[in-house]
């Protein structure tokens, strides 16, 4: 029995996720594959951005996986981090930005 909420061991489990919807899980999967062959961006420039992405969704499964797939491609703690802050303040950003809204709404109701 796990500690956490979050059982890194699931992560090798997550192909099984066709057991209960093959056809939409093999789509997935051809999605998923196609998405991270090289191309416009190479395979590691993919894997940073994808490690950026599973910090703003917040998923500990991806955060494990891109760490670990940035370090096989010689991904530096430091290239990590920038990628990391840079996601960050993507999103504190459209957080933030969403403050114009409750102007707008806020000065409408006011007059």
């Amino acid at each position: 029995m796990s500690n956490n909420y979050y059982d890194p061991s699931d992560l090798r489990k997550f192909s099984s996720i066709t057991e209960w919807s093959e056809e939409l899980g093999n789509k997935f999967f051809e999605y998923y594959g196609k998405v991270f062959e090289e191309g416009a961006l190479t395979a590691r420039e993919k894997s940073l951005i994808a490690l950026a992405v599973a910090h703003v969704v917040k998923c500990p499964y991806c955060i494990d996986a891109y760490t670990k797939d940035g370090m096989q491609r010689g991904i530096t703690k430091e290239e990590m981090m920038e990628a990391v802050h840079a996601g960050a303040a993507i999103e504190s950003g459209a957080t933030l930005v969403h403050g114009v809204q409750m102007m707008n709404k806020y000065n409408k109701l006011s007059m």
